[in-house]
């Protein structure tokens, strides 16, 4: 059986974007190539599958296209987006109608269904990167098995919190990792 994992950057005060500038400018305070190195490791490692909420996905399939087409993007950008192009991919959305990226599937209705076939079927993990709205729904329905965090060493005040109200979790330490940046890596397993 797959297993769903949040792939998440967050602030130390437990928020996954602000409300100001385009909302993950904070990311960078935490920033040092030992982390780049290390995030490729685990933004990709085991994943077979993609998971966005549609202003994520949007926000992801524009930004990495441009990196794709962009002569003289850095190679570890050129690498994320050759591999973020050719993973697989889901959208949940119902106002999105074509997905205008390679490998990438939309889910509109009956979601819980569809998570759940996609979690019987064989592949790799089915993770979910950013789409904080998204997380809460997988929360909420039960069907987050793992977090992936990057704590950054600032905090912002306000913004989406990813552990929103409803959200009461028991979930036990797999692993942990401090970066002479100030980030810390946390990876947690829903008890």
């Amino acid at each position: 059986m797959r297993k769903v994992v949040a792939i998440e950057n967050m602030t130390l005060d437990g928020y996954v974007d602000s409300q100001t500038g385009l909302g993950f400018e904070w990311t960078f305070r935490g920033y040092s190539p030992e982390v780049d190195a290390f995030g490729n490791q685990y933004v990709r490692a085991d994943v077979g599958t993609a998971l966005y909420g549609r202003r994520t996905f949007e926000g992801m399939r524009d930004f990495w296209s441009g990196v794709a087409a962009n002569p003289d993007a850095a190679d570890g950008e050129k690498a994320h987006a050759e591999w973020v192009t050719n993973v697989n991919k889901i959208a949940f959305s119902t106002t999105l109608r074509e997905a205008g990226w390679k490998n990438t599937r939309i889910i509109a209705a009956d979601a819980a269904a569809r998570v759940a076939e996609l979690k019987a079927e064989d592949g790799g993990t089915l993770a979910i990167y950013a789409s904080p709205k998204l997380v809460h729904w997988f929360i909420d329905n039960g069907l987050i098995d793992e977090f992936r965090i990057m704590v950054h060493p600032v905090t912002v005040g306000s913004g989406t919190p990813l552990f929103h109200d409803k959200a009461a979790l028991n979930v036990d330490l797999l692993e942990s990792k401090t970066f002479d940046s100030g980030a810390v890596y946390l990876r947690y397993q829903v008890a």
